[in-house]
């Protein structure tokens, strides 16, 4: 499967999307197809042998919008496009409003007519006035209605372009009878200062939703601006300066203190700081050594550094950051579904909503407020609040974990990660450094020989404690020797032959199961076992050292009312340690790899569960739980099977994350609820059911007015998020 991704010029609301993905997910040979109101983006998945690019590109045309090739300096020309429309529109529309206002405080409050300036008097300039503005600035609601009459689906421009248009035809003819003395057998209500008002306030209301917008999308172009333009090339003996894009792997490169890494790679020659707050969050500055990876977009502080390119372009850090930002920006939570269903049948129920109002109005023989009862209907009933209530949360929520160091891959697990009641922790890289040391050997052989075996066959082995191994043969000086017949037995040990003699490493319970005898009542921590066929050799004592912030990072979680858990591989007496220590709630010792998965099944059974985890054989467990998240000082792997990726490893980041998640769905709750709320009264108000009673009628104008400034406060909402504390 392909996949397509491209802006949309032209949409309005909701109702837009939809419309526009209903016509390209119906396509044959198109698998799944999402489109992202507030980031007027596209996504879809199609098969190319059926289907390309062109077509969607037609489809969409005919639907009555564009694919967009502009870049961000070409959005800002149309934002300078409509403020310029705004400067003609404003200052008339606000001289109209506010004589309204007059007339009503005069009329309403003042009981006091004497002091009222009579609209009438200017009718005929009204009436080229709001011909101007319907024909110019309301050319795309105009669109809107053909559209719909063409039979391309209704929109919000549908309802606006259908309730301005029929307040013109109606104002004209009142208009032409009168110039022309005819008797006219309606209330003589003209609604042309209604027609400008609406139609500037919805396109000033537009103007200010989509510089809002703007301002939602902030991180991916604060990501952007990260990476670097340039690098200074050190070939022949030379320094040359070149593009970002023409690095090569293998180029050697030179940073200068103060400037931007130019891209990922290792440090040949020379130390530095490094600010690497733009990856992982932590403002303070990391020591950088030879054989030691930097990446791109980071800031060498202090220090002259030589560097070896060993990713480039889409495959560096900052690149696949920018990448899972944007995805994560443009998936769908599945709180949308609802609000799917709703802009389905919002349009035409509106439509049929105002015309039943006006018919209502007119049988009872008040053509006049029929035709305001339809207009501010129409006007009123926008579905652009309930379409831009999810989408602006997730992009402002995920851009601000991106800035946290807090990767948020997939806005489903984002939903579940809010409602998680139970934390699985990995041990070993994740609630530990997974850098363990030797602290003791028991044997009765030279320990720098029982060293040197252990060594030599952890050196075939990616577990943490092949890293303790290395270290102290490094720090003794000690020689790697050759390993024949190498096996590694998961979860358990490993065995190889050195020279002639068979060897085994692992944990007791492995030793014990080969038929060796070993004697366990002195081990009372991590201890791996090194034997040969027929006995043991030596008892090889190892301790991982605890991650500073796991304590307060077990309590912050547990104030967020979450249950923790511990899974280890150690045995009993050194899992139940920790677990005392950092006061988690249940622990599994001498876990195998497979049983990780089994353990995270049956939890699943009761609760809602997050795995953390980093290693390879977490991969599993990370992708089986409601929501994986993984330290990105881990594999690869594990960071492939997460949902969520915390950078730089703290784990203080992990109820950052789970506020962030209540954070989103608090906002996305909030947004719905007012933009419901507005339409659940704006609606019967505009529709005229209160006047009977209560005297209560909206003007139309004062529904444009209500209409443009729902959209602005979800998204301002939204915005809200940037400055919540996580």
């Amino acid at each position: 499967m392909k996949k397509y991704s491209e802006k949309i010029e032209g949409m309005h609301c909701a109702t837009c999307a939809i419309n526009i993905k209903d016509r390209i997910a119906s396509l044959d040979g198109v698998s799944n197809a999402t489109v992202n109101y507030a980031s007027k983006q596209i996504n879809v998945e199609y098969d190319e042998k059926k289907i390309n690019e062109q077509d969607f590109k037609k489809e969409i045309k005919d639907l009555g919008y564009l694919v967009s090739s502009k870049s961000n300096k070409e959005e800002n020309s149309y934002l300078k496009k409509e403020r310029r429309k705004l400067y003609f529109l404003i200052p008339i529309a606000l001289s109209i409003f506010f004589l309204m206002i007059w007339n009503m405080l005069m009329m309403e409050i003042f009981k006091n007519d004497q002091f009222m300036i009579e609209i009438k008097i200017f009718d005929e300039i009204l009436f080229l006035i709001s011909s101007l503005v319907l024909l110019i600035a309301g050319r795309p609601f105009l669109n809107g209605l053909t559209n719909f009459l063409s039979g391309k689906g209704a929109d919000m421009n549908t309802l606006i372009g259908l309730g301005t248009g029929a307040a013109y035809i109606y104002s004209t003819i009142i208009l032409i009878l009168r110039y022309f003395n005819t008797n006219i057998y309606v209330e003589n209500v003209l609604y042309f200062e209604a027609l400008i008002i609406v139609i500037s306030f919805v396109v000033w209301g537009k103007y200010l939703e989509e510089k809002s917008k703007a301002s939602t999308g902030s991180a991916i172009k604060e990501l952007a601006s990260l990476q670097s333009v340039s690098a200074i090339l050190y070939k022949d003996g030379k320094e040359l300066d070149i593009k970002i894009e023409d690095i090569k792997i293998n180029d050697i490169l030179l940073v200068k203190p103060g400037s931007k890494i130019p891209t990922d790679g290792l440090i040949i020659d020379g130390d530095a700081l490094i600010d690497q707050s733009m990856l992982t969050g932590e403002p303070v500055p990391v020591l950088k050594k030879i054989n030691e990876n930097v990446f791109g977009g980071t800031i060498n502080k202090q220090g002259f550094l030589k560097i070896k390119a060993t990713k480039v372009g889409k495959d560096t850090v900052l690149a696949r950051i920018i990448e899972l930002v944007e995805n994560a920006q443009n998936s769908r939570a599945p709180i949308e579904k609802l609000v799917d269903k709703i802009s389905r049948v919002f349009v035409p129920l509106i439509i049929i909503l105002a015309i039943l109002s006006f018919i209502i109005w007119t049988i009872s023989g008040n053509v006049s407020m029929g035709i305001s009862a339809l207009v501010s209907t129409l006007v009123i009933a926008c579905p652009c609040a309930l379409g831009l209530a999810t989408p602006t949360a997730i992009i402002v929520g995920v851009g601000k974990g991106a800035k946290n160091g807090i990767l948020i891959k997939d806005v489903e697990k984002m939903q579940n990660l809010s409602n998680v009641d139970t934390i699985v922790f990995d041990k070993t890289g994740t609630i530990t450094y997974g850098k363990p040391q030797v602290t003791k050997i028991i044997t009765t052989k030279n320990e720098a020989e029982i060293l040197t075996i252990a060594a030599s066959l952890e050196s075939k082995s990616q577990h943490p404690l092949a890293y303790a191994m290395k270290e102290k043969t490094k720090e003794l000086g000690l020689k790697i020797k050759p390993v024949k017949n190498f096996k590694n037995i998961d979860g358990k040990g490993l065995e190889g032959m050195i020279g002639n003699e068979q060897y085994f490493l692992g944990s007791p319970t492995y030793i014990k199961s080969l038929n060796i005898e070993i004697d366990d009542t002195d081990i009372d921590s991590t201890a791996i076992v090194l034997a040969d066929r027929k006995n043991v050799l030596a008892k090889i004592f190892v301790e991982d050292q605890i991650k500073e912030d796991a304590k307060d990072t077990i309590k912050h979680i547990h104030s967020l009312g979450i249950k923790t858990v511990l899974l280890s591989g150690d045995n009993e007496k050194t899992v139940n340690k920790i677990a005392k220590f950092l006061n988690i709630d249940e622990f599994y010792s001498n876990v195998l790899p497979e049983d990780k998965s089994k353990i995270i099944n049956t939890l699943k059974k009761e609760k809602t569960i997050a795995m953390v985890g980093d290693g390879i054989n977490d991969a599993p467990a990370l992708a089986l739980a409601d929501v994986g998240i993984a330290m990105a000082t881990g594999t690869d792997i594990a960071i492939e099977s997460s949902d969520i990726i915390l950078l730089g490893g703290n784990l203080e980041k992990i109820p950052m994350s789970i506020k962030l998640s209540k954070d989103i769905m608090l906002t996305i709750k909030q947004n719905l609820f007012w933009a419901f709320i507005y339409n659940i009264i704006g609606i019967p108000l505009a529709m005229g059911v209160f006047y009977p009673i209560f005297k209560i009628l909206i003007n139309p104008a004062f529904a444009g007015m209500a209409m443009s400034f729902s959209s602005i406060s979800v998204v301002l909402n939204s915005l809200r998020l940037k400055f919540k504390k996580v």
